[in-house]
């Protein structure tokens, strides 16, 4: 999300901080460009207005004007700007009340309420250990009911078994009911959508919300529609009253235009974020994290949190261990490679990282894909026990053998060991700096990241 705003904000930022000092019309020349930026990545025209006026007060102050580096001065006031207008406040989800408390999921048909329903579920109960129950009232869609138990299945989540001919107001009563009788913390209603707007979706929703009487009713919509999505919000906000929204696809939205618009139009908080196709994917929404990404800052943070929801705690200390020893082998680059894998996409890992805009652009003139970590693993494995131990033994008929039985070339076998190399020198200098060394480094993460080869990717 938001890669077309990066690019171009990127671009509009760096000229700024080449120039030194600052005249008030070098700031009116930048955000007229940043308006431009923000109305091309389909941000609500008052929205845009109100940004750039509150933007040029703070940063036409002669403290800005006069610091040591303006340029960044002026980077730090659309960073608190953008936070501002994403909002700080009310985006943690409420789940306070005498269990079980309800969570309404509402939207269009097509939004992913289904999908993000289970999505939620599976993070409440893994995440915040939760006991959770999930029920379909959609009636109307073929097989929406038999989608949500399958996903259940999947996610290890409890899903109200289906009654066919019982009506969605009878299934939200059974719903909380059996809710009550199982010790359950949340039950979650996935409702109902329709390809529009209609009185009849509204007047069904409604009455769904007055049973249930939920903490939370999430407006799950698609990232992806723009500025139909902020007018739905907006429609649902006045006739349901939403409490907060779960935006969908955002990885397939490259504007992010309907993210910066709805709290601003809406009032009501971007409360979760879908980020990909997996179960695990999706999370909180953080405004201060996501303004970072947009300005190509970064979001480190969260980066450390998702490595940290796949390492193994002992498997780590143990390889921290080895580093601080300076040891290191194919096996031990084999396992991190795993690592990434299961943190999710490589492009979006990296776009975590600051200055995430140039090294996409590097990804794209490497050729590099998701399937290269794929394919590091397999050279590694296709070694020898000894040669994953003492990598000087592999001469050239040895390398060819494992190009052959990875199904890779010769080159890119000499480009996994170069990188192997590069790493061990990098744990070899941490661990003689000891464990103050290993954390300046970074510990598992900057080696994790696989090279990018100068012309063209491994095949």
């Amino acid at each position: 999300m938001f890669d077309n705003l990066t690019e171009r904000l990127g671009g509009i930022f760096d000229k700024l901080k080449k120039r030194g000092a600052l005249k008030e019309a070098d700031v009116d020349e930048a955000l007229r460009e940043v308006r431009v930026a923000l109305l091309e990545a389909d941000v609500a025209l008052s929205v845009v207005k109100d940004f750039i006026d509150a933007v040029k007060t703070k940063a036409v102050g002669q403290d800005v004007i006069r610091s040591v580096t303006p340029g960044q001065m002026v980077v730090k006031v659309v960073h608190d700007e953008l936070v501002e207008t994403l909002g700080t406040e009310g985006n943690e989800l409420n789940l306070i009340g005498t269990p079980p408390v309800s969570i309404l999921m509402v939207g269009l048909q097509g939004s992913g309420k289904t999908t993000t329903s289970a999505k939620l579920g599976l993070r409440l109960s893994k995440r915040d250990k939760k006991k959770v129950l999930m029920a379909s009232l959609d009636v109307y869609r073929p097989a929406a009911q038999q989608q949500l138990a399958t996903l259940g299945e999947q996610t290890e989540v409890r899903v109200l078994q289906a009654i066919l001919g019982e009506q969605p107001l009878a299934i939200a009563k059974r719903a909380m009911d059996s809710g009550r009788k199982e010790g359950m913390d949340v039950v979650i209603l996935d409702t109902a959508g329709r390809l529009h707007i209609d009185q009849q979706l509204m007047a069904e929703v409604t009455q769904i919300r007055d049973i249930a009487k939920p903490v939370e009713t999430l407006l799950v919509t698609d990232a992806m529609t723009g500025q139909d999505a902020v007018n739905v919000a907006r429609e649902f906000n006045e006739k349901v009253g939403i409490t907060g929204i779960a935006l969908t696809r955002v990885d397939g939205d490259a504007r992010g235009g309907a993210a910066l618009s709805m709290r601003a139009i809406t009032g009501a908080p971007i409360k979760l974020m879908g980020t990909g196709e997996k179960m695990e994917a999706l999370e909180l929404f953080q405004a201060d994290r996501i303004a970072g990404s947009i300005l190509g800052m970064g979001d480190i943070v969260g980066l450390v949190e998702k490595a940290g929801e796949v390492v193994d705690q002992e498997e780590a200390e143990a390889m921290a261990k080895k580093m601080l020893k300076g040891q290191f082998t194919l096996d031990d680059m084999a396992q991190q490679l795993g690592q990434i894998k299961k943190m999710g996409n490589l492009e979006g890992l990296l776009g975590m990282m600051p200055g995430a805009q140039k090294i996409k652009q590097q990804m794209a003139g490497a050729n590099i894909d998701d399937k290269l970590i794929g394919r590091q693993e397999a050279i590694i494995r296709s070694m020898t026990k000894k040669e994953r131990l003492n990598p000087k033994v592999l001469n050239g008929s040895r390398r060819r053998r494992i190009a052959e039985g990875s199904g890779t070339s010769v080159q890119d076998v000499n480009r996994v060991l170069k990188q192997f190399k590069q790493m061990s020198q990098m744990m070899k200098k941490a661990g003689k700096m000891g464990k103050k060394g290993l954390m300046r480094g970074g510990g598992m993460l900057p080696g994790m990241m696989p090279q990018m080869p100068p012309h063209g990717g491994m095949r």
